[in-house]
């Protein structure tokens, strides 16, 4: 099973996403093709890029970024932190990155490139600090609340907690967008999409980018979210507080 999904420069919404499971390898540079062994490539074209800039290595919930440049340090930024980043050095192998979200910037000839990896599959440690001896029990739905792809399916689910029918219709994209816009002012259309499709992934209601083409499809992804978090209360009505008051006859 993926792990990780790399999103090539300039392709968010693209079928392109490349996706790798633990212990599988990803090198990145103008000429990727050029490296030896066979791992998966992403080709960056630009003059000011190394023919072998760098590689990724998909470690679980986690993912290493190994710096192949020898004079260039790249920085790989968490882009819902608040400047928060992390900077590998020339020639770095290996670099832990922490972030389930992550843009990696490299210098190039005076431009800045990025493209963008994802870890789906971060976990998170339960409200009780004890740990017993023995395995572990792997998380249900290793979610983050304060991450934005939670509020959206917090207003996703938001007509069935506030005492509507269980067939209630669930939000429209635009209906989204007006809900979340006050605590996210640069919500869109196609942002708000994105969550949930990052949400279908992390979820595990689809197996792997590609995502669905519009219609029927999304609108089943919608229900498919919204009813497995209620059945398994992974949003309950206290976490509408997230959204803030519903305004006139929102849903």
């Amino acid at each position: 099973m993926h792990t990780i999904i790399v999103v090539p420069p300039g392709r968010p919404d693209s079928q392109e996403h490349l996706t790798l499971a633990t212990g599988e390898r990803l090198v990145f540079g103008r000429s990727p093709a050029d490296a030896p062994g066979r791992h998966q490539r992403l080709t960056i074209e630009h003059d000011g890029v190394s023919r072998i800039a760098g590689e990724i290595l998909a470690q679980g919930t986690f993912w290493t970024l190994s710096n192949l440049n020898r004079d260039r340090t790249y920085v790989v930024e968490n882009p819902e932190g608040g400047g928060e980043h992390i900077k590998v050095a020339p020639g770095r192998l290996d670099a832990p990155v922490p972030f389930e979200f992550a843009r990696i910037v490299l210098p190039a000839a005076g431009d800045l490139l990025s493209f963008d990896v994802w870890a789906p599959r971060h976990d998170y440690l339960g409200a009780d600090p004890r740990i017993p001896e023995g395995a572990t029990t792997a998380a249900a739905f290793a979610l983050d609340r304060t991450k934005r792809y939670f509020a959206v399916l917090v207003a996703l689910c938001e007509p069935r907690l506030r005492d509507a029918p269980a067939h209630a219709p669930l939000p429209t994209a635009d209906e989204l967008v007006e809900r979340l816009r006050p605590g996210w002012p640069a919500a869109s259309r196609s942002t708000v999409q994105w969550n949930i499709n990052y949400l279908a992934v992390k979820l595990r209601l689809a197996p792997a980018w590609p995502c669905p083409e519009p219609g029927a499809r999304r609108n089943g992804m919608k229900e498919s979210l919204v009813s497995l978090a209620l059945r398994f209360d992974v949003v309950r009505e206290d976490d509408l507080a997230l959204l803030g008051p519903a305004v006139g006859a929102a849903r």
